[in-house]
């Protein structure tokens, strides 16, 4: 019984050490920094402007933020004759975007739980991601048309107004 047990221990003690040595030897080749891709504020004022431009060709006037892959403010219009309140609302959106890499239409079932009810989330659509070449790089969110789709059709408007742009400077 005693011979078992001590070649038990034996052969956790060896495993825990190759696993430590596999674990220690892959961090080691693992890189110290990362790069990351990030949008110009050009390319986010040329969202924004597009995502404008989409809204007002159905005679809507909208708020519409653009914001980095952290979720920070790059750009926000109001069209001259939007409510205030697109402005938060569109913020919000797209920062839901980002954080959850999703559109936020994708994310309106978890919109009634204890994540989707905090106060700087909207789960409903009207807010898109901007990616290249797979990696997020952005958001846009956007708010006053009667309908989120409506919202997020603008907000994909403004975003492919730049995506071959930024698919060319990859």
């Amino acid at each position: 019984m005693m011979k078992r047990q001590a070649a038990a221990a034996a052969t956790v003690a060896l495993a825990m050490t190759t696993a430590f040595s596999q674990t220690t030897a892959s961090a080691a080749d693992e890189p110290m920094m990362v790069s990351v891709k990030r949008m110009s504020l050009e390319t986010a004022q040329r969202i924004a402007q597009a995502t404008v431009d989409a809204c007002r060709e159905k005679g809507i006037q909208i708020g519409v933020t653009v914001v980095d892959r952290d979720g920070v403010v790059q750009t926000q219009l109001r069209d001259t004759i939007a409510a205030p309140i697109t402005v938060p609302i569109s913020y919000k959106k797209a920062y839901t975007a980002v954080n959850f890499n999703s559109a936020t239409s994708a994310l309106e079932p978890r919109a009634d739980t204890a994540v989707g009810r905090q106060d700087f989330l909207v789960m409903s659509a009207g807010g898109a991601t901007v990616e290249v070449g797979g990696s997020l790089i952005g958001g846009v969110g956007v708010s006053g048309a009667p309908s989120g789709e409506t919202d997020e059709e603008c907000a994909k408007a403004g975003v492919e107004a730049v995506q071959l742009d930024l698919d060319m400077a990859m």
